[in-house]
C-alpha cells in the first residue's frame, strides 16, 4: 500500500456537527471517526497508508495519485465541491455530510459537467483507526461492512457495478453531461438494525439551506467577511451539537514538525479556548452558540475545584487516557500515532481565570445567568486564593518540571479581577469583594515583580526565567496592564524579535534547555501571530496589526482552512487540522481591526 503524501492543507473538512472527515485534492476521504469525533476512525489514511482505510473518487484516468483542477465549498456553506477536468470531459464530485437526524451519512455525488468520463470508486473500511477489516457482504442491494460494534452500508443511485478487490470495494462507471451518480455511506452500531435511508440530494438541497440561513445570521461585516464566515463555519463545523461542547480540532497526531514526535489527540474540548471562543461568537453575533458553549463549560466544571481539569471529552467526560497506536506510521512518517491526552492530568492554574473570565463575558453580554453559575465562580475562587502561589504546567501544557509561569499567574489577577467587578456591577450577590481585591494586587504586583525582565523590558515566561511567551502578548487584552505602559510595549517588541520567524510568532522557544520536555521542533503558531496583531493594534500599531493578518489570511489554504502551525521554511501547515484556536485568533482579529474596541 502507498503512504500518503498529501500535505495538512491539501484536505478540506466536511461534518455534521458530531463528527467530521477530511477529503484529499486527489479525491480521497482519509480520515473519519464515526459515530463521534473522539471515536475510532473508519478512514485513517491520514495517519498511515491506503490499508488503513480512505475512500477515493476520482476520474480513471488521473491515476493513484492525481489531484483535482480546483475545489471551492459551495457558498456559505459545509458542502465540498471538487472539479476534475479530463481529455474526455469535465466531472464534478460533491462531498458532505448531511446534519445528523439519527445516523451518521457521508454523500457524494458525482456529476457530468462535459464529456463523458470514467471514475472509479475505491472505498477501503478498516475499524479501529485503521487496524480492524470488516467482513463485507451484499444486503438488499447494498454492500455491508461489519466488525465488532461498527456496521456501514454503502449504496449508489442509480446502483453501479460493485466488486471486491484486494481487501477493498470497487466501483467504475461513466458518467456524461447532466448525469449524476449518488454514493450514500451510513455507519450504525452493528446490533441495531439499518437506519431509514438517507434521499442523497434532498439531504444537499436542505444542507446548503442550513448553513446558508447559519451563516447569514453572521453580524461582522467588514472587508474581511469571507475569511470570517469560513472560520465560523468551521468553528461550528467542530462542535458537537448535543451538547454544545467544541473540540481543538478534527483531528488526532498531526505532526507540529514533520518526522518529530510533538504529535498529539485534540478531538477534545480545552477550557484555554472558553473565553476566546465566546469573544468570538459573541462579536459575530452568535448568542446562541455561545450560550450553548457557555452551559457545556458549566457542566463539566462542576464538582470539585481541585479536580478542575485543563479538557473534557465532548459530554464533559474526564478520563482520556493516553496511548499509542504502532500500527499507523504516522502522517509522512511522524510518529508515535497516539489517541487520548495525559495532558488531562496536568495543573494548569490559568483555566481557573479563563473559566472566571468566560461567565464574566457571558454574563456582560446578556446571556441569561444559570442560577448556579455564581456558586461555581465562588468554589474556583476558593480554590485558587489557596493555590496560585503553586508552580504548574501552563498555558501550553509542558511536559516538563512545573514552573511559576507568568501568564497563569496573570490568569489568577483576571479570576479576582473579574469577580470584584461582577461584585460592582451586581451587589446583590454575595462574595469577599475584599479578599478578591487584596488577592488581585498582591498578584499583580508579584508578576511585575518577578516575571518582569527590567533589562530587557519584557515579562518573561516564568520567575527566574530568560526564556519569553507568546502567552504574554494577552496581557494587555485582559486588562492586566494598559496597552501604552512601557512594559506592555516592551514585551510586545520582545516577543516579535525573540520569537518571530519570518514575521510570525513561535509560542516560546523549543531549545533543549527551554525545558519543555520534548526533543525536537515546532511550527511558528497561528493563534500567537493572531495575538502579536491585537498587541500591535493595541499599542497604536494598526498598519503593522493589518499588514500582518492580512499575511496570515494568506496561509489559508484553498478552502479557507488553518492548522494550528505553520513552518514558514517549509511553507506548510502544521499541527492538527483544522483547528479551532487559529480560526477563534482570525475571527476576533477580524473583528478587532473593523470594530476598534479593546478587550479586557
Amino acid at each position: 500500500m502507498t503512504q500518503r503524501t498529501q500535505r495538512i492543507e491539501d484536505y478540506a473538512l466536511i461534518g455534521d456537527l458530531q463528527t467530521a472527515a477530511l477529503v484529499g485534492r486527489d479525491g480521497s476521504v482519509d480520515w473519519l471517526c464515526l459515530p463521534r469525533f473522539d471515536s475510532a476512525a473508519c478512514f485513517a489514511a491520514l495517519l498511515g497508508d491506503e490499508n488503513n482505510g480512505h475512500w477515493r473518487i476520482a476520474p480513471a484516468e488521473v491515476g493513484h495519485s492525481g489531484q483535482c483542477d480546483r475545489r471551492a465549498y459551495l457558498g456559505d456553506s459545509l458542502v465540498l465541491e471538487t472539479f476534475w477536468e479530463t481529455r474526455t470531459g469535465t466531472v464534478k464530485v460533491v462531498d458532505f455530510m448531511p446534519q445528523r437526524d439519527r445516523a451518521p451519512d457521508v454523500v457524494r455525488i458525482v456529476e457530468g459537467l462535459s464529456g463523458t468520463v470514467e471514475m472509479d470508486s475505491v472505498l477501503r473500511l478498516r475499524f479501529d483507526y485503521g487496524h480492524v477489516v470488516p467482513w463485507i457482504r451484499r444486503a438488499d442491494g447494498h454492500r455491508v461492512a461489519i466488525a465488532g460494534p461498527d456496521s456501514v452500508w454503502l449504496r449508489s443511485e442509480p446502483e453501479v457495478k460493485t466488486w471486491g478487490q484486494h481487501m477493498s470495494t470497487r466501483s467504475s462507471f461513466t458518467v456524461g453531461e447532466g448525469e449524476k451518480v449518488a454514493f450514500v455511506l451510513t455507519w450504525h452500531a452493528s446490533h441495531q438494525p439499518r437506519p431509514d435511508l438517507c434521499d442523497p440530494y434532498e439531504a444537499l438541497e436542505q444542507s446548503v439551506a442550513d448553513w446558508q440561513e447559519w451563516a447569514d445570521r453572521c453580524q461582522y461585516r467588514g472587508p474581511y467577511r469571507e475569511a470570517v464566515i469560513r472560520s465560523l463555519i468551521t468553528l461550528k463545523a467542530l462542535t458537537y451539537a448535543p451538547t454544545g461542547g467544541i473540540v481543538a480540532a478534527a483531528t488526532t497526531s498531526l505532526p507540529e514538525e514533520i518526522g518529530g514526535v510533538r504529535n498529539w489527540d485534540y478531538r477534545y474540548c480545552w477550557l484555554r479556548d472558553s473565553t476566546l471562543t465566546l469573544e468570538a461568537l459573541l462579536s459575530a453575533g452568535y448568542l446562541e452558540e455561545a450560550a450553548h458553549w457557555r452551559d457545556w463549560l458549566l457542566r463539566a466544571v462542576a464538582g470539585d475545584p481541585a479536580d478542575l481539569q485543563i479538557m473534557y471529552g465532548l459530554a464533559g467526560e474526564r478520563r482520556l487516557p493516553e496511548t499509542e497506536l504502532p500500527w499507523l506510521k504516522g502522517h509522512l512518517g511522524s510518529t508515535p500515532v497516539r489517541i487520548g491526552n495525559a495532558a488531562v492530568d496536568q495543573l494548569q492554574l490559568d483555566v481557573y481565570g479563563e473559566v472566571v473570565d468566560s461567565l464574566f463575558l457571558a454574563r456582560e453580554a446578556g446571556l441569561k445567568s444559570e442560577s448556579h453559575a455564581w456558586n461555581i465562580q465562588l468554589a474556583l475562587l476558593g480554590f485558587l486564593e489557596d493555590r496560585w502561589r503553586e508552580p504548574d504546567e501552563g498555558l501550553w501544557e509542558v511536559r516538563g518540571p512545573r514552573r511559576h509561569f507568568v501568564h497563569s499567574k496573570v490568569m489568577a489577577w483576571v479570576a479576582a479581577d473579574r469577580a470584584v467587578r461582577t461584585l460592582e456591577a451586581e451587589p446583590e450577590l454575595r462574595g469577599a469583594a475584599g479578599r478578591w481585591r487584596r488577592m488581585r494586587d498582591e498578584v499583580h504586583k508579584e508578576v511585575c515583580e518577578k516575571g518582569f525582565d527590567p533589562v530587557r523590558n519584557t515579562f518573561t515566561q516564568a520567575y527566574g526565567s530568560t526564556e519569553l511567551d507568546a502567552a504574554t502578548l494577552l496581557i494587555p487584552r485582559v486588562g492586566f496592564l494598559p496597552p501604552d505602559d512601557p512594559r506592555v510595549v516592551g514585551t510586545v517588541d520582545a516577543v516579535r524579535e525573540e520569537l518571530g520567524v519570518n514575521g510570525f510568532v513561535r509560542r516560546y522557544s523549543t531549545d533543549a534547555t527551554a525545558g519543555d520536555g520534548l526533543p525536537g521542533d515546532e511550527g511558528t503558531f497561528l493563534v500567537c501571530s493572531f495575538w502579536l496583531a491585537d498587541a500591535l493594534r493595541l499599542t497604536g500599531r494598526e498598519d503593522e496589526a493589518r499588514e500582518l493578518f492580512e499575511r496570515l489570511l494568506d496561509l489559508r489554504n484553498d478552502v479557507g482552512l488553518l492548522a494550528e502551525e505553520y513552518d514558514p521554511v517549509g511553507k506548510r501547515q502544521l499541527g492538527n487540522f483544522p483547528q479551532a484556536f487559529s480560526h477563534i485568533g482570525l475571527v476576533a482579529t477580524a473583528c478587532a481591526l473593523e470594530c476598534g474596541d479593546e478587550a479586557g
